[in-house]
């Protein structure tokens, strides 16, 4: 993988970001198979409890989870909160606001769609409510990229028309 990251060099080898053998990516029997049949790998599996996330998307809202015993947020989305361990947890919407943390411009994705939208950046941001998100950093020149960088929530649509979702990125905070 040709990537350079905001934290540290890569380490040269020649793999996909994020996948694994556990994963069910490339070089996986089901990976491999999904690959083939045209599977998406960019689109999320709703569900009752995720659908107000993926609903409030739709509208351009971000949301985030707030715990009512520890009064923190916490992302990504669980049923619980993280921090204290308290079920008493509700979705509310977030400022939009991040700073960034880290990225990596990848250079190659052998993952549909993401083949076609190399190269692209992948990055870790701070939301102005505390969690840390992954996330992309888009209309944004690499060279431009910079830690603690101002950044705002944006959303491309992803998907065909019957499964059309609308997933949260970042660009430089305006």
């Amino acid at each position: 993988m040709s990537a350079r990251s905001g934290r540290s060099e890569a380490d040269g080898s020649d793999r996909a970001v994020g996948v694994s053998a556990h994963s069910g990516g490339p070089g996986t029997d089901a990976g491999d198979r999904a690959v083939r049949a045209g599977a998406r790998f960019d689109l999320p599996e709703t569900d009752a409890f995720t659908r107000p996330y993926w609903e409030a998307a739709a509208r351009g809202t971000l949301l985030l989870r707030h715990c009512a015993g520890c009064a923190r947020d916490h992302h990504y989305p669980r049923e619980f909160c993280p921090h204290c361990w308290s079920e008493d947890v509700e979705w509310r919407p977030a400022s939009g606001l991040a700073t960034l943390y880290t990225w990596s411009v990848v250079h190659r994705n052998d993952l549909p769609p993401f083949g076609g939208r190399t190269p692209y950046v992948a990055a870790v941001v701070d939301l102005a409510e505390g969690p840390r998100m992954m996330t992309e950093v888009v209309e944004c020149e690499e060279s431009a990229l910079r830690i603690g960088m101002a950044l705002e929530v944006t959303f491309r649509e992803a998907g065909a028309r019957e499964a059309l979702v609308r997933v949260a990125v970042f660009r430089p905070g305006r």
